[in-house]
């Protein structure tokens, strides 16, 4: 059979055109077989959502409940900032019974509260979210309640941790105290948690709080002097991984070491969480997989 030059010619361009697409098909294959490997961390539980989207972008025994040591106390400082007509400057007088709880709890990490000193709302955030302190998460709490004595106003702080935590939707999560140091039914998930601390990164001053490294603040004496309180943040996430920007460390016999992070890169900010890992150096390197397995999503 004879093919006139017009059938060469057709031939031909359908021979280059397919030539082109095999081409850039050999290109193109391997970049879209390529897919991101999720990362291995030691915790027992993981969740990393972008805190813009809410979209997950990783999970590992996400919704499974877990204690959750002094992560915690985000619920604390998200109850406190959530009050009507709040006072950031408002003095609370340092009580008694709040270094007799640090020494009656072994577990109970401190911020060193003197007994008598007046010190502001603000300066308890600090002491609450930077060193840990349950002394100040028991002087809010006691700040912060309703009721005629301070059993009855503590009740009431964590009843509304509770309805607070409700309030948010998460179904997962439950206190029964105002540190984590528990009776043994404060847990939450590290989904619930997540959602719990991009809620409270939505205030200006929990974000401000939550990323300060150390912070050295003036407080009053009983005598009506004054001194300094300095606080170094448990969270060595911050200065050591680029863009972190908070959130709280956890620990204790039950919750091993728990891990809420969150940064932000080019815009992105990604959030989550990490419950029973092994080490203080084993979640902090298990948050650090997580995010950035999160900005590469």
């Amino acid at each position: 059979m004879k093919i006139g030059i017009k059938g060469i010619r057709r031939a031909s361009a359908v021979a280059v055109t397919t030539g082109a697409v095999l081409t850039a098909g050999a290109f193109v294959a391997p970049a879209q077989a390529a897919t991101l490997a999720a990362p291995t961390i030691t915790a027992k539980g993981g969740f990393v959502m972008n805190n813009g989207t809410g979209k997950s972008l990783f999970t590992k025994a996400a919704d499974t409940r877990r204690s959750t040591g002094s992560t915690t106390k985000i619920m604390t400082a998200r109850v406190v900032l959530a009050q009507k007509n709040l006072d950031l400057d408002a003095k609370v007088t340092v009580q008694k019974a709040y270094s007799d709880y640090i020494v009656d709890n072994d577990w109970a990490s401190s911020a060193r509260l003197i007994v008598g000193d007046k010190v502001s709302v603000r300066q308890l955030l600090y002491g609450l979210m930077l060193p840990s302190g349950c002394d100040a998460a028991y002087a809010l709490a006691d700040k912060f309640g309703s009721g005629t004595t301070r059993d009855a106003r503590v009740k009431s702080f964590i009843g509304k941790m509770n309805s607070t935590a409700k309030g948010l939707g998460l179904t997962n999560t439950h206190f029964d105290s105002f540190d984590g140091i528990g009776k043994g039914s404060n847990y939450s998930t590290p989904r619930d948690l997540t959602k719990l601390a991009g809620s409270a990164m939505k205030y200006s001053t929990f974000r401000t709080v939550v990323k300060t490294k150390s912070t050295k603040q003036k407080v009053t004496t009983k005598s009506g002097g004054y001194r300094y309180m300095e606080w170094t943040n448990t969270n060595s996430l911050l200065g050591s991984y680029s863009g972190a920007i908070g959130v709280k460390t956890g620990s204790g016999p039950e919750a091993k070491y728990c891990l809420v992070f969150a940064a932000t890169r080019s815009g992105k900010t990604v959030i989550g969480t990490v419950l029973a890992d092994s080490s203080v150096a084993a979640r902090t390197a298990s948050a650090k997989k997580l995010m950035d397995y999160g900005f590469k999503k």
